[in-house]
């Protein structure tokens, strides 16, 4: 299944500064144990900029339905989502389910203006009511699936089986096992005749928590604090505000992201959405937990899915899925960068290497006090990149175009081998790099994950070895400072961060992302803010 491109209404609100282009609201859950710990809760929720609060009565030790509910619902200062989740629709509460719909009874009758009921009781919890309910309260019909996302058929079936509740608003919550199911539920949002949450849970389902304003979502679920999440992949409400810019997505919000596996570490967000908004530009972008590339691609080739940069373990794959490939990005045999052009065609770029090399010549530039000549500061150097992925091929590709004696060490000879092959190198294993000093002066490229947060403290390299380098450059930049980086600023190399070639290969993006100038000082202060 693909996901088209659905064209929808849209009122355009100014809010504060800026323009609201969507309605969806966000909600808060508050899951304390006490009703005073809630409302505290519920204070920071409003001070955030949360719509409405999700009031989990689960969560409370001791409850007590009329005195509790009386001062909750009476005393919030948002709109209030009384939720009471049993145990068996993945909640906390664990007791006699008529005391537990007798207290949703109440809520609706002391003036909540939203009441979660889950559809297995869904018949029974309105024919309790016997027509009794203010127009004001709104019932929403929940549906939570934590094992997968259904078919697109089976979906459409239980949102039917919502509906035919009476439901006022529908609710399905799906897992995501692949980044793709996100797709079936934005094509219900998109086409419901009724009023509708959709969320994908897990990593792999953040996409939903964000574009279901792009696709017509009654609300998206945003939590007060960092971790303390009502349900898998969560983010924050200030997150969903000042990350994502999640006010400013509409129905012709471009989307663009990082593909990658892993991707939570990545800081491209902070920097293009930031950029984006900055510039004007109505376009969001996010980090993507891709399994599959070419399944992504299929799935969401709408017009409006426009850019991704691409990492690892990801950037020869995705050159595999380009209709077309700029000769750079072919030579090097991987892509760092994607555009959907508007006949739909995907081009691929690398523009890695420019970043990365860029970073290197300033700073041996910088060392040697040389001029900015026609020559390349790298020309006749020993260049030694660890790595032979996607990065490894950018890197030593670059260091042939400026001249450069190109060294591979890879940990299996024969990928070493064959790049090597392509620039007119040396191949030699990582078993051998401690080893390996023809000459004093080298240049060092680290373009492996080795040393990247979590394992900060591993390096790819002894630091008894790192004195016959110059200058070592760490494509890393989670954390900034590497134990590789630390180690040959002790060793008294030049030392040049993973971010320098982020943040120069972010410029060139940008502009291939927006067809604008690249904000430049801006993007280098966001990062330095976030990392």
């Amino acid at each position: 299944m693909t996901l088209g491109s659905v064209p929808l209404a849209t009122s355009e609100l100014k809010i504060g500064d800026g323009l609201r282009r969507n309605s969806t609201m966000i909600c808060a859950p508050v899951m304390a144990e006490s009703v005073d710990q809630m409302l505290i809760q519920m204070q920071k929720a409003k001070e955030l900029g949360a719509d409405l609060v999700e009031v989990r009565l689960d969560y409370l030790k001791g409850f007590s339905p009329k005195q509790d509910l009386e001062i909750l619902i009476k005393q919030s200062p948002l709109p209030t989502l009384i939720t009471y989740r049993p145990i068996w629709e993945g909640g906390q509460y664990d007791g006699d389910e008529s005391r537990r719909q007798d207290a949703l009874r109440l809520a609706l009758e002391l003036g909540a203006d939203h009441i979660d009921v889950e559809l297995q009781v869904a018949p029974e919890f309105y024919n309790s009511l016997r027509g009794k309910k203010s127009e004001k309260v709104k019932i929403i019909v929940s549906s939570h699936n934590y094992q997968n996302t259904p078919s697109s058929e089976d979906i459409g079936n239980l949102v039917a089986r919502i509906q035919a509740t009476g439901a006022d608003i529908v609710k399905i919550a799906t897992t995501a096992q692949d980044i793709t199911d996100s797709a079936r539920v934005f094509q219900v949002l998109a086409h419901s005749q009724v009023p509708t949450i959709g969320i994908v849970m897990g990593e792999r389902g953040l996409m939903s928590r964000i574009l279901c304003s792009k696709f017509g979502g009654y609300l998206t679920f945003g939590s007060v604090e960092a971790g303390i999440v009502s349900a898998p992949g969560q983010p924050t409400v200030k997150d969903l505000l000042d990350l994502y810019n999640f006010r400013q997505i509409g129905p012709d919000t471009k989307v663009h992201g990082v593909i990658g596996k892993p991707i939570g570490h990545s800081k491209s967000p902070h920097l293009y959405n930031a950029a984006f908004k900055s510039a004007g530009f109505n376009g969001i972008y996010l980090p993507l937990l891709v399994d599959s590339v070419s399944d992504f691609l299929t799935t969401y080739s709408s017009p409006d899915f426009v850019g991704y940069s691409y990492t690892i373990p990801h950037k020869e794959a995705g050159l595999k899925c380009c209709d077309e490939i700029d000769p750079v990005a072919k030579a090097i045999g991987a892509i760092s960068c994607m555009i959907r052009r508007p006949d739909g065609k995907l081009m691929g770029y690398n523009v890695d290497y420019l970043g990365a090399i860029a970073a290197i010549e300033e700073a041996l530039r910088a060392t040697n006090g040389a001029s900015n000549g026609s020559g390349s500061p790298l020309a006749g150097k020993l260049f030694v990149v660890i790595g032979a992925g996607g990065a490894g091929k950018a890197l030593a590709y670059g260091g042939k175009e400026k001249g450069a004696r190109v060294v591979v060490a890879n940990r299996t000879y024969e990928k070493a081998k064959e790049l090597a092959n392509k620039v007119g190198g040396d191949a030699i294993t990582l078993d051998e790099l401690d080893d390996f000093h023809p000459e004093d002066g080298m240049i060092l490229a680290n373009t492996t994950s080795v040393g990247m947060k979590p394992n900060t403290d591993l390096t790819p390299i002894s630091k008894k070895a790192l004195s016959h380098y110059s200058l070592v450059f760490d494509a890393i930049y989670t954390p900034k400072w590497t134990r590789l980086l630390q180690e040959a600023q002790e060793s008294g190399a030049t030392v040049v961060f993973g971010t320098e070639m982020f943040i120069n290969q972010a410029f060139v993006q940008f502009e291939r992302f927006t067809g604008l100038p690249a904000p430049k000082e801006q993007i280098r202060e966001v990062l330095a803010r976030n990392t």
